[in-house]
């Protein structure tokens, strides 16, 4: 079963780093998105191209800076179509009881430890909705290049790349712009395309080399090798790095593995 799409919306930086190091580290969920306040929260919690395509939904309960709450904004959302599973983090038990009246999964309480996330996260995984098999993905990548849209599918595409508030793509045929966040690419194309970098997704598919050099990683996608061929290079994220090379040599013989 593939990793819950899990959103942290925790103002308290170092409770919402360690939420999501224990959701990361349990394998059974990826971190799309970790914000601290309710206007973030509803934005990547948004239906269409501009939500991320959460499956659950970490809330702390007391959120500064605005006269809104976690538990307000799960109760406006909580009936929503298409609405995550949501679970509330809190340091204090007194709201457990209208949480669950409103379909809240779990209740968290602070300090988090792992058991507890881990139990939290296969509860989410039980109740986690079956794939619906009438619902068709996109086939196609629409960029525009001038005036002109060009029409792309997903195996002929290398890369896509966010810089300066765009989002690129690129192939064979060339580098184009195109309207959907990375975080709308992944929630359309599934698994399709691999996150090596908060700026960067690349079709693991076409990844023809692995270039490490001293602490930084890049690895060049495209046609062809390298110095022969035609891609991009794209840095990989230092906490990636590992990740990926295990993913790159798990389905590649011709290795010793050490």
């Amino acid at each position: 079963m593939f990793p819950l799409r899990v959103l942290v919306v925790e103002d308290e930086w170092p409770a919402r780093n360690y939420l999501v190091e224990l959701i990361e580290g349990s394998g059974l969920g990826e971190v799309v998105g970790a914000v601290g306040g309710i206007e973030e929260a509803r934005q990547a919690l948004a239906g269409g191209a501009s939500g991320l395509g959460v499956d659950a939904a970490f809330v702390d309960v007391q959120l500064d800076g605005g006269t809104e709450t976690g538990l307000s904004l799960v109760r406006s959302l909580a009936q929503a179509e298409r609405a995550p599973m949501f679970v509330l983090a809190t340091a204090y038990e007194e709201h457990a009881i209208e949480a669950f009246e409103l379909g809240v999964v779990d209740y968290l309480l602070k300090p988090f430890n792992e058991e507890r996330v881990v139990q939290c996260l296969r509860r989410l995984q039980a109740r986690r909705p079956a794939p619906d098999a009438t619902a068709a993905e996109p086939s196609r990548i629409v960029a525009r290049r001038k005036r002109s849209l060009v029409f792309l599918r997903p195996d002929e595409i290398w890369a896509f790349e966010a810089a300066d508030r765009l989002t690129f793509v690129h192939t064979l045929h060339g580098t184009f712009d195109i309207d959907l966040s990375l975080a709308a690419v992944e929630a359309s194309f599934g698994r399709a395309f691999v996150r090596v970098h908060r700026n960067w997704l690349v079709n693991a598919a076409h990844i023809k080399e692995l270039e490490r050099e001293g602490h930084e990683t890049r690895l060049f996608v495209g046609s062809g090798v390298a110095d022969a061929g035609h891609g991009v290079r794209v840095p990989v994220a230092r906490e990636r790095s590992a990740a990926v090379r295990e993913m790159l040599l798990a389905n590649a013989t011709g290795l010793r593995r050490v």
